[in-house]
Protein backbone atom coordinates (compact mmCIF):
# COMPACT_ATOMS: atom_id res chain seq x y z
CA UNK A 1 0.00 0.00 0.00
CA UNK A 2 1.18 3.48 -0.87
CA UNK A 3 2.76 5.56 2.10
CA UNK A 4 1.46 8.76 -0.05
CA UNK A 5 -2.53 9.81 0.90
CA UNK A 6 -3.42 9.88 -3.02
CA UNK A 7 -2.68 7.03 -5.54
CA UNK A 8 -4.30 4.96 -8.77
CA UNK A 9 -6.04 1.94 -8.09
CA UNK A 10 -5.50 -0.71 -10.98
CA UNK A 11 -7.63 -3.69 -11.25
CA UNK A 12 -5.83 -6.38 -13.01
CA UNK A 13 -8.89 -8.91 -12.72
CA UNK A 14 -10.61 -6.20 -14.58
CA UNK A 15 -8.17 -6.23 -16.89
CA UNK A 16 -8.06 -10.25 -17.75
CA UNK A 17 -11.63 -10.23 -17.81
CA UNK A 18 -11.25 -7.39 -20.51
CA UNK A 19 -8.37 -9.22 -22.77
CA UNK A 20 -10.69 -12.42 -22.33
CA UNK A 21 -13.53 -10.78 -23.68
CA UNK A 22 -11.52 -9.22 -26.47
CA UNK A 23 -10.29 -12.36 -27.83
CA UNK A 24 -13.60 -13.98 -27.74
CA UNK A 25 -14.52 -10.56 -30.16
CA UNK A 26 -11.33 -10.93 -32.00
CA UNK A 27 -11.58 -14.90 -32.55
CA UNK A 28 -9.94 -16.29 -34.44
CA UNK A 29 -7.69 -13.31 -34.76
CA UNK A 30 -5.14 -12.86 -32.13
CA UNK A 31 -5.27 -10.60 -29.72
CA UNK A 32 -2.10 -8.02 -29.73
CA UNK A 33 -2.40 -5.83 -26.06
CA UNK A 34 -1.38 -2.22 -26.50
CA UNK A 35 0.78 -1.26 -24.01
CA UNK A 36 2.62 2.24 -25.37
CA UNK A 37 2.45 5.32 -22.94
CA UNK A 38 3.39 2.85 -19.39
CA UNK A 39 -0.59 1.17 -20.73
CA UNK A 40 -1.96 4.66 -21.03
CA UNK A 41 -0.77 5.35 -17.42
CA UNK A 42 -1.97 2.13 -15.92
CA UNK A 43 1.94 0.18 -15.99
CA UNK A 44 3.28 -1.09 -18.52
CA UNK A 45 5.14 -4.32 -17.05
CA UNK A 46 1.87 -5.21 -14.80
CA UNK A 47 -0.79 -4.82 -17.96
CA UNK A 48 1.63 -6.33 -19.98
CA UNK A 49 1.78 -9.46 -17.85
CA UNK A 50 -1.27 -10.04 -17.33
CA UNK A 51 -2.53 -9.55 -20.77
CA UNK A 52 -0.63 -12.52 -22.10
CA UNK A 53 -1.43 -14.19 -18.95
CA UNK A 54 -5.13 -13.88 -20.08
CA UNK A 55 -4.60 -14.81 -23.85
CA UNK A 56 -2.95 -12.07 -25.66
CA UNK A 57 -0.56 -13.40 -28.11
CA UNK A 58 1.62 -9.88 -28.48
CA UNK A 59 2.37 -6.34 -27.82
CA UNK A 60 2.35 -3.20 -29.29
CA UNK A 61 4.20 -0.35 -28.27
CA UNK A 62 4.96 3.58 -29.76
CA UNK A 63 8.71 4.12 -28.78
CA UNK A 64 11.18 1.25 -29.17
CA UNK A 65 12.78 2.12 -25.66
CA UNK A 66 9.12 1.73 -24.50
CA UNK A 67 9.75 -2.35 -25.81
CA UNK A 68 13.09 -2.33 -24.56
CA UNK A 69 12.22 -2.11 -21.03
CA UNK A 70 9.55 -4.82 -21.32
CA UNK A 71 12.31 -7.05 -22.60
CA UNK A 72 14.69 -6.34 -19.81
CA UNK A 73 12.05 -6.84 -17.47
CA UNK A 74 11.46 -10.50 -19.33
CA UNK A 75 9.23 -10.16 -21.34
CA UNK A 76 9.59 -12.53 -24.10
CA UNK A 77 6.75 -12.58 -26.27
CA UNK A 78 6.66 -10.80 -29.72
CA UNK A 79 6.22 -6.66 -29.26
CA UNK A 80 5.40 -4.29 -32.32
CA UNK A 81 6.79 -0.95 -32.08
CA UNK A 82 4.05 0.70 -34.41
CA UNK A 83 6.41 4.03 -36.16
CA UNK A 84 9.93 3.92 -37.65
CA UNK A 85 12.43 4.66 -35.04
CA UNK A 86 15.37 6.78 -35.28
CA UNK A 87 18.24 5.15 -36.89
CA UNK A 88 20.39 5.30 -33.71
CA UNK A 89 17.63 2.67 -32.42
CA UNK A 90 17.88 0.59 -34.82
CA UNK A 91 20.77 -1.92 -33.07
CA UNK A 92 18.75 -2.09 -29.98
CA UNK A 93 15.56 -2.87 -32.23
CA UNK A 94 17.12 -5.67 -33.64
CA UNK A 95 19.33 -7.05 -30.90
CA UNK A 96 16.17 -7.14 -28.56
CA UNK A 97 14.24 -8.73 -30.99
CA UNK A 98 11.60 -6.32 -31.60
CA UNK A 99 9.38 -6.05 -34.68
CA UNK A 100 9.86 -3.21 -36.49
CA UNK A 101 7.38 -0.95 -38.28
CA UNK A 102 8.86 0.33 -41.70
CA UNK A 103 6.89 2.51 -44.37
CA UNK A 104 10.33 4.57 -46.05
CA UNK A 105 13.31 3.37 -48.36
CA UNK A 106 15.82 5.19 -46.47
CA UNK A 107 14.13 3.54 -42.88
CA UNK A 108 14.27 -0.39 -44.69
CA UNK A 109 17.65 0.23 -46.10
CA UNK A 110 18.79 1.28 -42.96
CA UNK A 111 17.52 -1.52 -41.12
CA UNK A 112 18.45 -3.95 -43.73
CA UNK A 113 22.62 -2.69 -43.41
CA UNK A 114 22.15 -2.83 -39.35
CA UNK A 115 20.96 -6.58 -39.82
CA UNK A 116 23.40 -7.40 -41.79
CA UNK A 117 25.92 -6.07 -40.05
CA UNK A 118 24.52 -8.19 -37.03
CA UNK A 119 24.02 -11.25 -38.79
CA UNK A 120 20.39 -11.38 -37.18
CA UNK A 121 16.61 -11.24 -39.50
CA UNK A 122 14.85 -8.33 -38.31
CA UNK A 123 10.95 -8.66 -38.38
CA UNK A 124 9.25 -6.12 -40.17
CA UNK A 125 5.71 -5.26 -40.74
CA UNK A 126 5.03 -2.43 -43.12
CA UNK A 127 2.46 0.39 -42.46
CA UNK A 128 0.08 1.59 -45.08
CA UNK A 129 -1.38 4.98 -44.89
CA UNK A 130 -4.75 4.25 -46.36
CA UNK A 131 -6.41 7.31 -45.02
CA UNK A 132 -5.20 7.81 -41.51
CA UNK A 133 -2.45 10.08 -42.93
CA UNK A 134 -0.01 10.35 -39.66
CA UNK A 135 2.30 7.68 -40.86
CA UNK A 136 3.04 4.91 -43.24
CA UNK A 137 3.61 4.18 -47.38
CA UNK A 138 0.97 5.61 -49.99
CA UNK A 139 -1.18 2.27 -50.79
CA UNK A 140 0.47 2.54 -54.18
CA UNK A 141 3.63 2.11 -53.35
CA UNK A 142 3.37 -0.29 -50.56
CA UNK A 143 3.90 -3.21 -53.31
CA UNK A 144 7.71 -1.23 -54.12
CA UNK A 145 7.83 -1.13 -50.43
CA UNK A 146 6.96 -4.78 -49.93
CA UNK A 147 9.34 -5.53 -52.40
CA UNK A 148 12.50 -3.90 -51.04
CA UNK A 149 11.62 -5.67 -47.39
CA UNK A 150 11.29 -9.24 -48.96
CA UNK A 151 14.93 -9.03 -51.32
CA UNK A 152 16.51 -8.28 -48.06
CA UNK A 153 18.38 -11.40 -47.11
CA UNK A 154 18.65 -10.46 -43.05
CA UNK A 155 14.71 -8.76 -43.01
CA UNK A 156 11.61 -10.86 -42.57
CA UNK A 157 8.03 -9.44 -43.79
CA UNK A 158 6.20 -10.51 -41.12
CA UNK A 159 3.00 -8.33 -41.22
CA UNK A 160 1.13 -5.49 -43.11
CA UNK A 161 -1.29 -3.13 -41.20
CA UNK A 162 -3.21 -0.01 -41.60
CA UNK A 163 -4.95 2.25 -39.10
CA UNK A 164 -8.84 3.23 -39.07
CA UNK A 165 -9.02 7.23 -38.69
CA UNK A 166 -12.97 6.67 -37.65
CA UNK A 167 -13.48 2.78 -36.68
CA UNK A 168 -15.19 4.79 -33.52
CA UNK A 169 -17.79 6.59 -35.33
CA UNK A 170 -20.40 3.93 -36.84
CA UNK A 171 -21.18 3.85 -40.48
CA UNK A 172 -18.69 6.55 -41.30
CA UNK A 173 -18.24 6.44 -44.96
CA UNK A 174 -14.03 7.21 -45.07
CA UNK A 175 -13.97 2.94 -42.76
CA UNK A 176 -14.92 1.15 -46.03
CA UNK A 177 -12.48 4.01 -48.22
CA UNK A 178 -9.65 2.58 -46.11
CA UNK A 179 -10.57 -1.40 -45.31
CA UNK A 180 -11.09 -0.85 -49.73
CA UNK A 181 -7.70 0.72 -50.09
CA UNK A 182 -5.97 -2.22 -47.80
CA UNK A 183 -7.61 -5.27 -49.33
CA UNK A 184 -6.37 -3.87 -53.00
CA UNK A 185 -2.53 -3.69 -52.06
CA UNK A 186 -3.01 -7.38 -49.62
CA UNK A 187 -4.23 -8.66 -53.46
CA UNK A 188 -1.47 -7.12 -54.87
CA UNK A 189 1.03 -8.76 -52.96
CA UNK A 190 -0.99 -12.10 -52.79
CA UNK A 191 -0.62 -12.05 -56.28
CA UNK A 192 2.69 -11.60 -56.24
CA UNK A 193 3.61 -14.19 -53.35
CA UNK A 194 4.35 -11.32 -50.83
CA UNK A 195 1.51 -11.22 -48.72
CA UNK A 196 2.91 -11.38 -45.12
CA UNK A 197 1.81 -13.95 -42.15
CA UNK A 198 0.06 -11.26 -40.27
CA UNK A 199 -2.55 -8.52 -41.62
CA UNK A 200 -4.39 -6.25 -39.00
CA UNK A 201 -6.53 -3.41 -39.43
CA UNK A 202 -8.84 -3.54 -36.42
CA UNK A 203 -8.15 -1.08 -33.14
CA UNK A 204 -10.01 -1.33 -30.23
CA UNK A 205 -13.65 0.26 -31.50
CA UNK A 206 -12.94 -1.89 -34.98
CA UNK A 207 -12.54 -4.90 -33.24
CA UNK A 208 -15.79 -4.33 -30.76
CA UNK A 209 -17.77 -3.64 -33.68
CA UNK A 210 -15.93 -6.29 -36.02
CA UNK A 211 -14.98 -3.59 -38.30
CA UNK A 212 -12.26 -5.09 -41.04
CA UNK A 213 -12.27 -8.43 -39.21
CA UNK A 214 -13.60 -10.28 -42.41
CA UNK A 215 -11.49 -8.12 -44.62
CA UNK A 216 -8.26 -9.76 -42.70
CA UNK A 217 -9.52 -12.88 -42.67
CA UNK A 218 -9.99 -12.92 -46.79
CA UNK A 219 -6.20 -12.06 -46.64
CA UNK A 220 -4.23 -13.84 -44.02
CA UNK A 221 -3.66 -14.91 -41.05
CA UNK A 222 -4.42 -11.89 -38.55
CA UNK A 223 -4.46 -9.95 -35.22
CA UNK A 224 -6.50 -7.14 -33.49
CA UNK A 225 -4.96 -4.15 -31.68
CA UNK A 226 -6.04 -4.00 -28.29
CA UNK A 227 -5.49 -0.48 -26.65
CA UNK A 228 -8.41 1.88 -24.83
CA UNK A 229 -10.85 -1.28 -24.71
CA UNK A 230 -8.30 -3.39 -22.45
CA UNK A 231 -8.66 -0.94 -20.02
CA UNK A 232 -12.47 -0.44 -20.06
CA UNK A 233 -12.55 2.88 -21.19
CA UNK A 234 -14.75 4.05 -23.93
CA UNK A 235 -13.57 5.40 -27.30
CA UNK A 236 -16.20 7.77 -27.77
CA UNK A 237 -15.73 9.93 -24.92
CA UNK A 238 -19.67 10.82 -25.00
CA UNK A 239 -20.15 7.51 -23.52
CA UNK A 240 -19.50 5.82 -19.77
CA UNK A 241 -19.66 1.86 -20.64
CA UNK A 242 -17.93 -0.42 -23.78
CA UNK A 243 -20.55 -2.84 -24.71
CA UNK A 244 -19.45 -5.86 -26.59
CA UNK A 245 -21.67 -7.49 -28.93
CA UNK A 246 -21.94 -10.76 -26.34
CA UNK A 247 -23.24 -8.82 -23.63
CA UNK A 248 -20.07 -9.07 -21.54
CA UNK A 249 -19.49 -5.52 -20.79
CA UNK A 250 -16.10 -4.49 -20.46
CA UNK A 251 -14.69 -3.66 -16.69
CA UNK A 252 -12.97 -0.24 -15.64
CA UNK A 253 -9.46 -0.89 -14.80
CA UNK A 254 -8.34 2.59 -13.39
CA UNK A 255 -9.59 4.27 -10.02
CA UNK A 256 -7.79 7.47 -8.78
CA UNK A 257 -8.20 7.92 -4.61
CA UNK A 258 -7.05 9.89 -2.40
CA UNK A 259 -7.74 10.66 1.80
CA UNK A 260 -8.86 13.63 3.22
CA UNK A 261 -5.60 15.40 4.70
CA UNK A 262 -7.36 18.55 6.10
CA UNK A 263 -10.66 19.49 7.44
CA UNK A 264 -12.00 23.03 8.19
CA UNK A 265 -14.94 25.16 8.84
CA UNK A 266 -15.07 28.17 6.74
CA UNK A 267 -18.32 30.69 7.03
CA UNK A 268 -20.48 31.88 4.30
CA UNK A 269 -19.14 34.94 2.73
CA UNK A 270 -15.56 33.40 2.45
CA UNK A 271 -14.11 31.79 -0.77
CA UNK A 272 -11.49 29.40 -1.36
CA UNK A 273 -8.13 28.56 -3.33
CA UNK A 274 -6.61 31.19 -5.60
CA UNK A 275 -8.59 33.79 -6.98
CA UNK A 276 -11.18 33.64 -4.47
CA UNK A 277 -13.84 32.61 -7.21
CA UNK A 278 -16.29 30.84 -5.75
CA UNK A 279 -17.83 32.30 -2.71
CA UNK A 280 -19.66 29.74 -0.19
CA UNK A 281 -23.70 30.80 0.57
CA UNK A 282 -23.27 29.27 4.12
CA UNK A 283 -20.97 27.69 6.34
CA UNK A 284 -19.13 24.48 4.84
CA UNK A 285 -17.06 21.88 5.55
CA UNK A 286 -14.13 21.84 3.54
CA UNK A 287 -11.93 18.98 2.49
CA UNK A 288 -8.40 18.98 1.54
CA UNK A 289 -6.90 16.27 -0.74
CA UNK A 290 -3.19 15.82 -1.63
CA UNK A 291 -3.42 15.65 -5.30
CA UNK A 292 -3.65 18.23 -8.00
CA UNK A 293 -2.94 19.32 -11.58
CA UNK A 294 0.50 18.03 -11.40
CA UNK A 295 -0.77 14.73 -10.50
CA UNK A 296 -3.00 14.82 -13.71
CA UNK A 297 -6.24 16.67 -12.38
CA UNK A 298 -7.12 18.74 -14.88
CA UNK A 299 -7.28 22.79 -13.62
CA UNK A 300 -10.26 23.56 -15.32
CA UNK A 301 -12.22 20.89 -14.08
CA UNK A 302 -12.47 22.64 -10.59
CA UNK A 303 -15.37 24.70 -12.42
CA UNK A 304 -17.98 21.81 -12.93
CA UNK A 305 -15.99 18.69 -11.74
CA UNK A 306 -17.31 16.32 -8.50
CA UNK A 307 -15.60 13.44 -6.32
CA UNK A 308 -16.90 11.61 -4.10
CA UNK A 309 -16.59 11.49 -0.65
CA UNK A 310 -18.83 9.48 2.14
CA UNK A 311 -20.66 8.44 -0.75
CA UNK A 312 -22.06 11.53 -2.02
CA UNK A 313 -20.97 13.64 -4.58
CA UNK A 314 -18.95 17.07 -3.68
CA UNK A 315 -18.33 20.01 -5.79
CA UNK A 316 -14.62 21.26 -6.03
CA UNK A 317 -14.39 24.14 -3.29
CA UNK A 318 -12.27 26.21 -5.43
CA UNK A 319 -9.51 25.98 -8.47
CA UNK A 320 -7.34 22.89 -8.81
CA UNK A 321 -3.54 23.95 -7.56
CA UNK A 322 -0.80 21.78 -8.13
CA UNK A 323 -0.47 19.75 -5.33
CA UNK A 324 -3.97 19.68 -3.43
CA UNK A 325 -7.79 20.40 -3.93
CA UNK A 326 -10.17 21.47 -1.45
CA UNK A 327 -13.79 19.81 -1.65
CA UNK A 328 -17.34 21.59 -0.74
CA UNK A 329 -18.76 19.10 1.89
CA UNK A 330 -21.23 21.09 2.72
CA UNK A 331 -22.94 20.42 5.89
CA UNK A 332 -21.14 17.10 6.59
CA UNK A 333 -18.82 16.16 9.03
CA UNK A 334 -15.85 14.87 7.03
CA UNK A 335 -12.48 13.85 9.05
CA UNK A 336 -9.34 13.25 8.09
CA UNK A 337 -7.92 10.04 6.77
CA UNK A 338 -11.73 9.60 4.88
CA UNK A 339 -11.45 8.04 1.50
CA UNK A 340 -12.32 10.26 -1.63
CA UNK A 341 -12.54 8.75 -5.03
CA UNK A 342 -12.32 10.80 -7.88
CA UNK A 343 -12.12 8.22 -10.85
CA UNK A 344 -14.36 5.05 -9.54
CA UNK A 345 -17.37 4.38 -7.54
CA UNK A 346 -18.42 4.98 -4.21
CA UNK A 347 -21.72 3.78 -2.76
CA UNK A 348 -23.99 3.99 -5.21
CA UNK A 349 -22.26 6.81 -7.36
CA UNK A 350 -19.02 6.74 -10.29
CA UNK A 351 -17.32 8.82 -11.76
CA UNK A 352 -15.35 7.69 -15.05
CA UNK A 353 -11.94 9.16 -17.06
CA UNK A 354 -14.64 9.73 -20.24
CA UNK A 355 -16.92 12.17 -17.70
CA UNK A 356 -13.87 13.81 -16.89
CA UNK A 357 -13.39 14.17 -20.88
CA UNK A 358 -16.38 15.52 -21.54
CA UNK A 359 -16.37 18.30 -19.05
CA UNK A 360 -12.83 19.31 -20.73
CA UNK A 361 -13.85 18.74 -24.18
CA UNK A 362 -10.94 15.74 -24.64
CA UNK A 363 -11.23 11.67 -24.71
CA UNK A 364 -10.57 9.38 -21.60
CA UNK A 365 -7.55 8.43 -23.28
CA UNK A 366 -5.62 11.39 -22.64
CA UNK A 367 -7.33 11.73 -18.72
CA UNK A 368 -5.81 8.37 -17.93
CA UNK A 369 -2.21 9.04 -20.00
CA UNK A 370 -1.85 12.09 -17.93
CA UNK A 371 -2.11 10.86 -14.87
CA UNK A 372 1.59 11.84 -13.27
CA UNK A 373 4.28 9.00 -12.73
CA UNK A 374 4.07 10.48 -9.13
CA UNK A 375 0.77 9.16 -8.36
CA UNK A 376 1.38 5.20 -6.92
CA UNK A 377 0.00 2.86 -8.94
CA UNK A 378 -1.44 0.05 -6.51
CA UNK A 379 -2.21 -3.06 -8.35
CA UNK A 380 -5.13 -5.27 -7.39
CA UNK A 381 -4.86 -9.02 -8.47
Amino acid sequence: MTRRWAWAQINLCALAHNVRVLATESAPSEVWAVVKANAYGHGALQCATTALESGATGLCVALADEAIVLRQAGVSAPILVMSEQPPQQHEDMIKYGLIATLYNKATIEHYSSVATQLGVVGAVHLKVDTGMHRVGTEPNQAVEMAQLVAKETWLQLDGIFTHLATADVAGHEATARQIAEFDQVCDELKLIGLLPSRVHIANSSATMNHIGIASQMNNAPTMTRVGIAMYGIAADSQSNSFGVATGDALQTVMSLKARVSHVQWVEAGEAVSYGLHRTLNRRSCIATLPIGYADGLPRGLWSSGEVLIGGKRRSFAGVITMDQVMINCESDDVRVGDEAVLIGQQGDFQITANDWARQMGTIGYEIVCGISARVPRNYLR
